[in-house]
């Protein structure tokens, strides 16, 4: 690992992480998630190589200081290509470049970047090694533990192997094979096993690189016992979906106080990024979108939900609808977020 990467992983930088989720984990999700957890790390949706290079990088790329930690996933296959975006993405003041070889969508099948990727381990090697060049911010891969007919035991080892040797400061694997003949993107989130023992193995296999699981993993109860055996845990669905667990990481993972007491606290604190987004253009649902499940078995949660759904969409939304929902809920601090 290189001297930044080894300051990382001492600090406890990847010991949990939130992950990158297409059309889930924009900007305006990523600000709220840093006010639920100041230690989380976060990612980017997967930005192709081709959009950063070609795309407005502003939109894209521009993110709020408030978020960092923050890391920028990329999806490509052309070394050079990566390496020029990686260097973009440190100059926008990224933490960390990820690239991503775990996703099964047909899309990313077709550009020849995500999951189709276990198969040339060396190709991806070739990728680390470009952006490890071309940056002196750590360099990631998220993998899957093979694909379609691989043998996980040979497949995970070959990838891990070839990016290590490149340089890639860290592995975040999805205990899961994608089937890319037969299975849909969806069905590939939930369809193959899980398995957390091969992730285990590999970790056991390489003791001086930081290795992060991911894949079902529902609480911060559950993240707490996988890092018995790795050095980080990444959460996606339920992070996103139940974000209420997000004031539990840092009491129960880290040991420090919750940036705010109770869920109400939190929205109340994101109200001037929102007045400010609204005053730049944004539309309210764009970012009462990722609040919609920011309660859960509290009085008032179903009608918060309601009410965002409801009124949050219309044009001239202002904050006044966020303000008027959380009003309807009651709600008492966790007790982690007492610690």
């Amino acid at each position: 690992m290189t001297d930044i990467s080894n300051k990382i992983a001492k600090s406890n930088a990847w010991r949990f992480s939130v992950a990158p989720m297409m059309d889930w984990t924009d900007r305006h999700c990523r600000v709220f998630h840093r006010l639920l957890s100041r230690r989380a790390l976060l990612y980017t949706e997967m930005v192709t190589t081709g959009a950063v290079i070609h795309g407005d990088r502003q939109r894209l790329l521009g993110f709020d200081a408030s978020e960092h930690p923050v890391a920028l996933q990329l999806g490509g296959s052309d070394p050079s290509d990566l390496a020029t975006s990686a260097r973009i993405g440190e100059d926008f003041g990224y933490d960390e470049i990820n690239l991503n070889v775990g996703c099964p969508s047909d899309r990313v099948k077709d550009g020849r970047f995500g999951a189709c990727l276990m198969a040339e381990p060396a190709l991806v090697a070739a990728c680390v090694a470009a952006m490890k060049h071309a940056v002196r911010i750590p360099v990631t891969v998220k993998c899957r533990i093979g694909i379609d007919d691989q043998d996980p035991e040979v497949a995970l080892d070959a990838l891990a192997d070839a990016v290590v040797d490149s340089g890639a400061d860290a592995l975040i694997v999805h205990a899961r094979k994608a089937w890319l003949n037969g299975l849909s993107p969806k069905e590939n989130r939930d369809v193959p096993p899980l398995d957390y023992d091969r992730v285990y193995r590999l970790k056991a296999r390489l003791p001086h690189v930081p290795v992060i699981i991911n894949g079902g993993i529902g609480s911060i109860e559950a993240a707490q016992g996988h890092l018995a055996h790795v050095d980080g845990v990444m959460l996606g669905r339920a992070a996103y979906q139940e974000p209420w667990r997000l004031l539990d990481v840092d009491p129960v993972l880290f040991g420090e106080v919750a940036p705010h007491r109770t869920m109400k606290d939190a929205l109340a604190a994101l109200e001037p990024y929102i007045v400010r987004q609204l005053g730049q253009g944004a539309r309210l649902h764009a970012i009462t979108r990722h609040l919609v499940g920011a309660y859960h078995a509290v009085p008032g949660a179903r009608a918060f939900r309601r009410h965002l759904a409801e009124r949050g969409v219309k044009p001239d939304a202002g904050i006044e609808v966020l303000r008027e929902a959380v009003a309807m809920v009651e709600e008492r601090p966790a007790v982690a977020a007492l610690a």
